[in-house]
This record gives structure tokens, sequence and C-alpha cells, in this order.
């Protein structure tokens, strides 16, 4: 693609978010790695909702701005999102939001960590609660680094969420089935909790993931579930 559609592409997932009831005021922030390793990012201090392709960014990797509008500068929270990529070189996007429901969870404390439902095992296995970090410091990185080994959608403590993939609309998609899978899991556990799916269930959801879905990105449940052990 060339700039013109990156750019395109990160305002149509601002606006989705803003629409969404995802982000707030100038809440959360999006960037996308290019094939030179610069990095197209939205601005600080900006509602999605007004997010237009003259706004973003293009930065380098130390942040320093290539190309801009005069008076835009990249968000604080950048810094997460470069450990993303420094942590993972198959990352090529990163989308951070505060969705009410999954936000929820990590304000209350409690991960999306249960094998409960069928399209988020196959998609992002269970989702971990990152330990707290104060906003727009290196705690943030340092908290989430550990968790981006085998994970690509995360709950960050009295935060919101954050979600990577290969591309934008990965990244983005992965927001929504995360959303979508807090709300439902809210419900559950008003109706006496989730009831996970049983593990030989599990290793056929993982082979059809890996063989016949050809998701990218990582999965805990490679881990939680190895393959050699008994039912």
């Amino acid at each position: 693609m060339n700039l013109s559609e990156y750019k395109a592409q990160i305002c149509d997932v601002c606006h989705k978010m803003w629409q969404l009831g995802w982000v707030a005021a100038n809440d959360g922030n999006i960037s996308v790695k290019l094939p030179d390793g610069s990095l197209l990012c939205t601005p600080t201090g900006i509602s999605k909702s007004f997010i237009t392709e003259e706004s973003l960014l293009l930065v380098d990797q130390d942040l320093n701005i290539l190309e801009g509008a005069p008076g835009f500068k990249p968000s604080s929270e950048m810094k997460m999102h470069l450990r993303c990529y420094q942590e993972r070189p198959d990352i090529g996007a990163v989308v951070h939001a505060h969705p009410p429901t999954a936000t929820g969870f990590a304000v209350a404390g409690r991960s999306l960590d249960d094998y409960s439902m069928i399209e988020t095992v196959v998609t992002l296995g269970s989702v971990p609660l990152t330990p707290y970090g104060t906003p727009s410091t290196q705690e943030v990185p340092e908290a989430i680094a550990p968790y981006l080994k085998e994970h690509d959608a995360l709950l960050l403590q009295n935060h919101g969420a954050l979600t990577v993939g290969r591309d934008l609309y990965t990244a983005y998609y992965r927001m929504e089935t995360l959303e979508l899978f807090a709300k439902i899991s809210l419900v559950a556990y008003q109706l006496g909790g989730p009831r996970e799916i049983p593990m030989h269930q599990i290793e056929k959801l993982l082979d059809l993931r890996e063989n016949y879905y050809k998701v990218t990105g990582r999965h805990p449940g490679y881990k939680k579930y190895p393959k050699q052990e008994d039912e």
C-alpha cells in the first residue's frame, strides 16, 4: 500500500472506535509500522472522531517527527507502541482504546482468561491483565512486555485495552473480539459463571486456528494446553 492508503485505514479505524464508544475526548491511539520501519500514528490531543489524514504523523523509532502538520505531536503513549514493535517483529499495527466492558474488567482487576467461547479460543486465547503502570511513562511498556510473547490482546489494569496485529485491521478486529467477549463474559457471570470448553476440544480448535483458519500472531493456548498432555 502507499502512504495515503495507510492513512485512510487509520482514519477509518479511528472513526469506527469513536462511533462504537471505545474512546471519549482524546482517548486512545493507533500506530502502523511502514515497510521502511517508520511509524504512522495518531497525534495527541485530538478526538478520534476528528482525525483526518492531514493530522496523522510520520515518526521514526525515536519518535522524531518525519512528516506532519505544524503543532501536532505524537502521543506520549507511543512508548507503549514502540515496545510492542521491539518485542515482536511480526507486529505491524497497535491499537489502544477503552472499550467499556473490557475496560470494566481491567478496572475490576479481572482478566479474561477462561477458554469458554469458541471464536475467542481460536482468535485470542486468554486475555491477561497486565500490572498497573502510570500512563505516558516507561512503567506501561515494562508492564506489558512479558505478556507480548504469547498474547495479541491485553487488558491494562485500571486503564483500558491493547491489541496488536500484522496489519491495522487485524489489530482492530482483535479489539472488536475482545470487547464482545467481555460483554458475553459479563452476562455469563450473571448467569452463574462461564463454563470452560474441555481441553480435548480446545486442542481441536487450536488445530483449526493453525491449519485451517491460518490465524496469524501469538496464542497462549499452545503453552497452556500442550498437545502431549493427557485429556
